[in-house]
């Protein structure tokens, strides 16, 4: 049987997974910065060897780094709240962003401890000879640089973590993907459905990707 691709149908869906990408964006961009304080706080944790919370830092990171980000979604949604009672009254929007904030909060951690590593020995050095606490130099001369450092690996995170969302229709997030989802169901047009939401997905990656490149630009212009 021969199959034809319907134009049509899809330049009329765009405008309708438009009104859903707002969803998308939200939990992309609330996971991101929550990532970004928990990454922090991890590997700050690890680079100072903290005892017993440089342990449970190492544990974390290792879960969440080896174990499949939909598995998490629904340990979170599904199984917690069945040994946890207090959780039962979380939402889908609030479980998926908790699942992608401590998901990618792991793997930012290492690149935001390997960026710290990264900063000469001799900065801390001097920064404790002028009388500044580990943590204040940390704060005020270690993290900036670190950060130049890390910006791109992050973007790409946050880049995977737009395209990680779509995972978030299984808990019934009603967001871009459930919708092209529901759409396909009713007209049948899988193919044209799931196309329109790629297209959708392709055009918002290109433009941050294009934004990271501006971004790695500009931070390198001092050096």
């Amino acid at each position: 049987m021969q199959m034809s691709l319907d134009v049509q149908y899809i330049l009329e869906l765009l405008p309708i997974l438009l009104k859903y990408l707002s969803v998308t964006m939200e939990m992309a961009l609330l996971g991101f910065c929550f990532a970004i304080i928990l990454a922090v706080i991890l590997a700050v944790v690890r680079v100072f060897k903290i005892p017993l919370l440089h342990n449970l830092a190492s544990v974390f990171i290792s879960f969440f780094r080896g174990t499949p980000l939909l598995v998490q979604l629904f340990l979170l949604y599904y199984g917690l709240p069945q040994v946890m009672p207090i959780f039962a009254g979380v939402d889908a929007f609030s479980a998926a962003i908790i699942g992608l904030t401590l998901h990618f909060s792991a793997y930012m951690a290492e690149s935001i401890r390997a960026a710290i590593m990264g900063v000469d020995k001799s900065q801390m050095e001097a920064c404790l000879s002028i009388g500044m606490t580990r943590l204040q130099a940390m704060r005020r001369i270690i993290l900036p640089q670190a950060a130049r450092v890390a910006t791109p690996s992050l973007m790409n995170y946050f880049i995977d973590m737009i395209k990680s969302t779509s995972l978030a229709f299984t808990l019934g997030v009603a967001e871009i993907m459930a919708k092209a989802q529901m759409e396909a169901s009713s007209s049948f047009k899988y193919f044209e459905s799931y196309l329109a939401v790629a297209l959708i997905y392709w055009a918002v990656i290109e433009l941050f990707s294009r934004l990271q490149h501006y971004l790695e630009i500009r931070m390198s212009r001092a050096y």
